[in-house]
């Protein structure tokens, strides 16, 4: 039996904003823009939104002025992708990007927290923001209880990849005076 080829039509961000417009999508359509694909998301647990909470607090209280605390928001890295990552720091702007969505140069941090979806944002979309030029992101895997930080961006992935435990402490690029325990990142005990 013969492969059958499927034609897929890719969409670019403008195309992916008419649609919005058009009502095709809706406000509350929880999807993503990823490689020209429209791309649904996983719906968030307690765990991963107790994660994305945790983040908040930690970076709303330790970074201040010195970075925008987003969370789940668009970042524009290409006409073929918008993803909205969990967490980003970025750097601060007086209009708070109301012209428009922030690109990788200005984010200074991306967190991305997976229960249910590691393989693909770690195969995925850490690829798409190394390639994209994100200078420093973390994914927070809740099943394995670590904090993976990727650093040093190039068009094939992230050179510098390194893997944190309950016991280690993390630190942003960004930030180096910002010692951060890896257990006041990861909900449960």
């Amino acid at each position: 039996m013969a492969a059958v080829e499927v034609a897929r039509r890719r969409f670019t961000v403008d195309e992916y904003y008419q649609m919005a417009r058009a009502g095709i999508l809706g406000e509350d359509d929880r999807v993503e823009l990823i490689e020209g694909e429209i791309i649904e998301m996983v719906p968030i647990g307690t765990l991963h939104a107790a994660c994305v909470r945790r983040l908040l607090h930690i970076f709303s209280t330790k970074i201040g002025d010195n970075a925008l605390v987003d969370t789940q928001n668009p970042l524009r890295l290409s006409q073929n992708s918008e993803p909205q990552p969990d967490l980003m720091l970025l750097k601060p702007r007086d209009d708070y990007y109301a012209t428009f969505h922030p690109r990788p140069e200005d984010v200074l941090l991306l967190v991305e927290v997976a229960d249910t979806s590691v393989a693909y944002d770690r195969e995925v979309k850490v690829n798409l923001y190394a390639r994209g030029g994100v200078n420093e992101v973390w994914l927070v895997n809740l099943q394995a209880q670590q904090v993976t930080a990727y650093r040093l961006p190039s068009p094939s992935g992230y050179k510098e990849v390194k893997e944190y435990g309950r016991g280690d402490h993390i630190v942003p690029l960004a930030f180096p005076g910002l010692n951060i325990p890896v257990q006041d990142i990861l909900p449960g005990d």
